[in-house]
């Protein structure tokens, strides 16, 4: 029996709740090409309507208003660069050589933040930030959420087992980040000629692993 019929031979019409899941798909990519090319304030919801080969009212029907679609935007792809991820708090814990655990997970974590349409975005968020500073908090939060909270944990576990001496785990975490993932980062947000390759890249990786371990290390921490 055909699949586009049901059990009694009826042919089966998509819902419309599919068409709809279409049309906001559209929606949502035609938003961001808009938003990456033109900046938010600079994009009507008429030029997305348009690109997505929807109408205005369909647009407003799914997001309400241009503040809310821009956050969808953000917040999809957000969720679709973190996602394929593996847990690396759960790496970190069972880690036999916990260096190279490290350098392999914020090297993913730096190239990722180093992608070009996160980039893009990144300097969207900030440049309206101050208009909108719900868009700074939801950047914040996803971004804490996949990337910090997993290494507080597994840093919690670990010290708790001998493995890391660390008296202040939040702090840790923020040292771990700050010279790995945020100098390439912070270069790449303000300075759109700065490409830096793979070895650069793991180089200052290596370079902030091995100074989180002397201070954190249980040699170091005695």
């Amino acid at each position: 029996m055909s699949e586009d019929v049901d059990a009694y031979g009826i042919p089966v019409i998509p819902e419309a709740v599919s068409v709809s899941q279409v049309k906001r798909r559209a929606i949502e990519e035609a938003a961001l090409a808009e938003f990456l090319a033109g900046g938010y304030s600079a994009v009507s919801v008429d030029t997305i309507a348009s690109r997505a080969g929807v109408s205005k009212p369909t647009v407003y029907k799914h997001f309400g208003n241009k503040e809310r679609l821009f956050l969808a935007v953000i917040g999809s792809v957000l969720n679709g660069a973190y996602e394929e991820l593996e847990p690396h708090g759960t790496a970190l814990t069972r880690a036999v050589d916990l260096r190279s655990a490290l350098i392999e997970v914020q090297l993913e974590w730096t190239l990722i933040q180093l992608d070009e349409r996160i980039v893009r975005l990144r300097r969207l968020v900030i440049g309206e930030v101050d208009r909108f500073p719900q868009l700074g908090r939801l950047w914040f939060r996803r971004s804490y959420a996949a990337m910090n909270a997993p290494l507080v944990e597994a840093f919690a576990e670990l010290a708790r087992r001998g493995v890391l001496v660390v008296p202040d785990v939040e702090l840790a975490v923020k040292q771990l980040v700050g010279t790995t993932i945020s100098i390439p980062q912070l270069a790449k947000t303000f300075d759109p000629g700065y490409s830096p390759s793979r070895d650069e890249v793991e180089a200052l990786v290596v370079a902030g692993v091995d100074v989180f371990l002397a201070r954190y290390g249980v040699v170091a921490g005695g």
